[in-house]
């Protein structure tokens, strides 16, 4: 079970949550997972065909899962996956 940690823009759709532990394999099925629970942070992670949004970023124990293998990066018991948004400003 990976431990996936939201920032505070995306707790409103997990009721608050700052950390969530979800089943998964690898980050595909954790974020489909995700969406099973918590229906409306799917489009803010993702894209109508399924790939990770641009402006999001997903680390993975630290390490950004585009530079491992996408959403095909494998996560276990323990993992932690954090999401964070890129946040425009000026």
């Amino acid at each position: 079970m990976a431990r996936v940690c939201l920032p505070s823009m995306l707790r409103t759709y997990v009721d608050g949550d700052k950390e969530l532990d979800v089943d998964g394999a690898t980050l595909q099925q954790v974020l489909d997972a995700l969406r099973e629970r918590s229906p409306g942070l799917e489009r803010r992670l993702r894209d109508e065909r399924g790939a990770l949004r641009r402006y999001v970023n997903f680390y993975i124990d630290g390490d950004e899962c585009r530079l491992l293998d996408g959403q095909d990066t494998a996560v276990g018991a323990g993992t932690e996956v954090m999401i964070i948004p890129s946040v425009a400003g000026g």
